[in-house]
């Protein structure tokens, strides 16, 4: 069961405007990538449910940051079927995360009332996810589905859309530009807040750097969008 309401989680996410992501098989290796992630300010994290003992990782994330940092929201992501989001749900996910829509997990998470963001690459998609009760559709592949100009096109028609864009969005303070720009309501990153390298060396410290510094420049683009 999730420690945190459903609309503190969206709410959060637009407030942050960033959700990270990463996954290790090693739960040693993953606490200490997390311990990173928040020294550099992240509150939304997501871990990807992408190898072997993945829930097993997740399981020991979750009771990390219950004990220690109750305030943070993990989320699970690389959903692909209700069954599957049914047992990180029971393990405490705050939200769930897929790289497409699946109408059987919308609705075991609208019982739940745990947030869904399901991957959408149209505008007839993500309408269907909004027909599901999908409050934040993720557009993946977003550089492949189009990137910023897909959610500035998309937002023309469905202005009311909050769209998390996720995949190919770059540690780079323009590329972030453009996706807040074009209308994006939040970013998903990956590799490039957790280099191989950096893990590998057990670098936290530039894992911390690298969170701190998009973040900065989300509420900076952020800042000089309004103007």
């Amino acid at each position: 069961m999730s420690r945190h309401k459903r609309l503190d989680v969206y709410l959060r996410m637009r407030q942050v405007g960033l959700v990270p992501l990463f996954h290790n098989s090693d739960s040693a290796v993953a606490i200490e990538i997390t311990k990173a992630s928040l020294a550099g300010g992240a509150t939304v994290l997501e871990f990807t449910n992408r190898g072997d003992h993945s829930l097993g990782v997740f399981t020991e994330l979750e009771k990390f940051l219950a004990k220690n940092h109750p305030e943070v929201m993990l989320g699970v992501g690389t959903i692909v079927d209700a069954p599957t989001a049914a047992l990180y749900i029971a393990a405490g996910a705050a939200f769930v995360v897929s790289p497409s829509l699946d109408d059987e997990t919308a609705v075991l998470c609208n019982k739940r009332k745990i947030p869904y963001l399901p991957g959408c690459g149209s505008a007839t998609e993500i309408q269907r996810a909004h027909a599901l009760g999908v409050e934040v559709c993720k557009v993946f592949p977003g550089k492949e589905v189009g990137g910023p100009g897909f959610v500035k096109n998309v937002m023309a028609p469905l202005a009311w859309a909050d769209l998390l864009a996720s995949g190919g969005v770059k540690a780079d303070k323009e590329n972030i530009r453009e996706w807040l720009a074009a209308g994006t309501a939040c970013l998903g990153m990956g590799s490039d807040l957790y280099k191989a390298d950096w893990i590998k060396a057990k670098d936290w410290g530039a894992v911390t750097a690298a969170v701190k510094q998009v973040l900065a420049w989300v509420q900076e683009v952020r800042a000089e969008l309004k103007k």
